[in-house]
């Protein structure tokens, strides 16, 4: 690995390692994303083609109860075809600010209602085919959930997990969610002022 400076700035058209854009086309729209595939030129003239999941960017956050529990949910995921353990997620509306959605994910997934959110930071979860964008946040809730809003084909299940459960979850692998890790790794890097991190 090359030593230096990796703090991304360099990356973009000016990078060595650019891929000019010749042609995009459209291969498949749906409700969630799309799908479209690039011809590029590579930085040594060669011709290839990038295939790249668009899609409007999504929120997840890492909640905790006043006692100290840790908010996680399960649903079936059909892609991996498991039911599967998570913090809170969902996509981006049209025009709406992640802190919002965060706020509306929470609330329409486990009934919980914010009393606290601060930013954790954001991730790509798979740039190597998608534009994905995560917006990761932590959230202090309060005792007790109120009505939840799922949508109409959303099944799930909140579970509480405690600090020390949840870290046995992520070593154990039954808890292997990137969002999900990535948020963990966030919040205890920001450490115990601010964000709890104990």
């Amino acid at each position: 690995m090359q030593a230096g400076n990796h703090d991304g700035a360099d990356g973009g058209s000016s990078s060595p390692l650019y891929e000019k854009t010749i042609s995009v086309r459209e291969a498949f729209r749906g409700r969630a994303l799309k799908l479209d595939v690039i011809d590029i030129e590579l930085p040594d003239g060669r011709r290839s083609a990038r295939e790249v999941v668009r899609h409007s960017g999504a929120v997840a956050v890492l909640a905790r109860r006043p006692d100290g529990a840790f908010l996680l949910v399960r649903q079936y995921r059909k892609a991996i075809e498991r039911a599967y353990l998570e913090i809170c997620a969902g996509g981006l509306n049209a025009g709406e600010a992640p802190d919002v959605a965060a706020h509306r994910e929470l609330r329409e997934e486990t009934g919980y209602l914010v009393r606290r959110l601060l930013p954790l930071g954001s991730i790509f979860a798979c740039p190597g085919y998608s534009e994905e964008q995560l917006h990761l946040f932590y959230a202090e809730v309060g005792d007790a959930p109120g009505a939840t809003d799922f949508d109409p084909d959303e099944n799930v299940e909140t579970l509480l997990f405690s600090k020390e459960s949840l870290e046995r979850s992520i070593l154990d692998g039954t808890v292997s969610d990137a969002k999900t890790l990535s948020a963990w790794l966030f919040w205890k890097m920001r450490g115990p002022a601010e964000y709890g991190a104990q």
